[in-house]
């Protein structure tokens, strides 16, 4: 009667320390999930804060190197572009091509060096008016914008 006595006292904490181990493990993974989800999801806060504060690193649109080189060519040339002339159309380079944009073209937005969609739309509007952009001018970067904006990037290889 003892050994079994003992025994069951043995089996019964033994199912206690499991699960109270179970209990704790779902907790901290309850606690560690919605740390997770929380650090993965940024608030609309967040979010705008990163945007604001992160500098675009490079978009060519489409152009190669030696064609965004020829642009930011022309850039410095006619709008304030400091360089350099890496072939990588940076912050920099799209300050410059608002700056033109804005002086001719329509662009509203801010000088930010951001080719967002008002700077994309005025861009349009300029490769429609000089290069042959023959698509619709809404903003939307696509095969057709690239093809004009490669036009141009040739016309600027004069620049450099």
């Amino acid at each position: 009667m003892r050994t079994l006595t003992g025994t069951l006292v043995s089996a019964t904490a033994v199912a206690g320390i499991l699960v109270g181990s179970l209990t704790g493990a779902s907790s901290s993974f309850a606690a560690t999930g919605a740390a997770t989800e929380a650090a993965t999801k940024p608030t609309a806060k967040s979010a705008a804060s990163a945007q604001a504060v992160s500098p675009l690193a490079v978009d060519n649109h489409g152009l190669s190197t030696p064609e965004a080189r020829n642009v930011q060519c022309w850039l410095m040339d006619n709008w304030g572009y400091p360089g350099p002339l890496n072939g990588q159309l940076g912050t920099e380079s799209w300050k410059a091509i608002q700056r033109f944009l804005q002086a001719d073209w329509g662009y509203p937005g801010p000088i930010n060096g951001v080719p967002e969609f008002s700077t994309d739309r005025a861009l349009l509007t300029f490769l429609t008016a000089e290069y042959g952009y023959p698509g619709p001018i809404d903003g939307v970067w696509g095969p057709g914008a690239t093809v004009a904006f490669k036009r141009f990037a040739a016309w600027c290889a004069g620049a450099c």
